[in-house]
This record gives C-alpha cells, sequence and structure tokens, in this order.
C-alpha cells in the first residue's frame, strides 16, 4: 500500500464514529454425577461481576474461530480439554447491553460430558466447580450469574432436553 493509501485508511479510522464491537465464545458443559445433572461454572474473579457465576468463555483471538477460542477459554478457566468434544452451537448473544465493557457479541456453545472431570480454575476465574443443575437455576433465577450467562445455561439446558416438558425432568423455570 502507497503511503498515500496508508494516510488515507488512517484518516478514515479516526473519523469513523461506531462503537468497537467485540467477539467472544462462551461454552456451557453438562455431566451427569450421582443421577443429577450438573454444570461447570467458574465465578468471576475481576470485574465485571466480580464473584457472580458464569459460564467458561471469553474473547475470540486473532486467528481462531469461536469454537476454537470456546474450546481455549475453557481450557484456560477450567483446565478442561475439550479436544475430540463435539461442541454445538446454543446461540448468538448479542444484546447491547448484556456486557458492561461495552458491545460484546458472544457464540455460545454446548457439550454433554460422559463424567465430571474435576476443574481446576485458572485465568480469570477465582474457582471452577461443577454446580448441580436445579441449584445453578435457582441461582440464576435469582441474579447470581454474570452478564446474560442465566439466558445461555436456559437456552443449552432445553438444547438437550433439561426443559420443563422433559421426562424425568424438574422444573428449571419455577
Amino acid at each position: 500500500m502507497s503511503w498515500i493509501g496508508s494516510l488515507a485508511a488512517k484518516v478514515a479510522a479516526r473519523l469513523d464514529d461506531r462503537d468497537p464491537v467485540f467477539y467472544a465464545a462462551d461454552v456451557t458443559l453438562f455431566a451427569m454425577h450421582e443421577g443429577v445433572w450438573h454444570v461447570l461454572l467458574i465465578e468471576r474473579g475481576w470485574a465485571p461481576d466480580k464473584g457472580k457465576l458464569a459460564l467458561p468463555g471469553g474473547h475470540v483471538d486473532a486467528g481462531e474461530s469461536s469454537e476454537q477460542a470456546a474450546r481455549r477459554e475453557a481450557a484456560e478457566e477450567t483446565g478442561l480439554d475439550l479436544s475430540g468434544v463435539v461442541l454445538d452451537r446454543i446461540g448468538v448473544y448479542d444484546a447491547p447491553d448484556r456486557d458492561a465493557r461495552g458491545r460484546y457479541v458472544s457464540v455460545a456453545y454446548g457439550a454433554v460430558l460422559e463424567d465430571t472431570i474435576a476443574p481446576v480454575a485458572g485465568d480469570d476465574a477465582a474457582s471452577a466447580a461443577w454446580m448441580p443443575l436445579p441449584t445453578a437455576a435457582r441461582v440464576a433465577h435469582r441474579g447470581g450469574f454474570a452478564f446474560d450467562h442465566a439466558d445461555i445455561l436456559f437456552d443449552a439446558a432445553r438444547r438437550y432436553g433439561f426443559g420443563p416438558d422433559s421426562p424425568g425432568s424438574w422444573d428449571l423455570w419455577s
């Protein structure tokens, strides 16, 4: 690119009045433990929403897809290696006010694992643990989840048949 083209690109960037949009990925992992469905959650160690529960997730880095980011973030925040695990796309979450830091668009993934592998908290997670799904649903209804992660949790639960009409399920929506 010529120096004139480079200068034009810099001027255009400074004149752009649009707010930046950030790209993120989250993952909802379920596993059966002692006859009860559990979900893997972290406790946020940093603001915003420090101390609230969240799904593993974070920024999509340059050169990676949202699915790759979901796998990487799960490994960084919980120590779980999801290579070989099929991740289903749960949805895209793009409400303008979903994150206090600015405009974040997140692609959420989910999977049902065969076992509750012991997590190890890392990165920005103060802790990581498997929580019984009925307990997580109650915490979600009381506002104990960061961002819109309660919505993602309920959408993922419905996706895997944990809804109120599912045979043998409990009512997540009470």
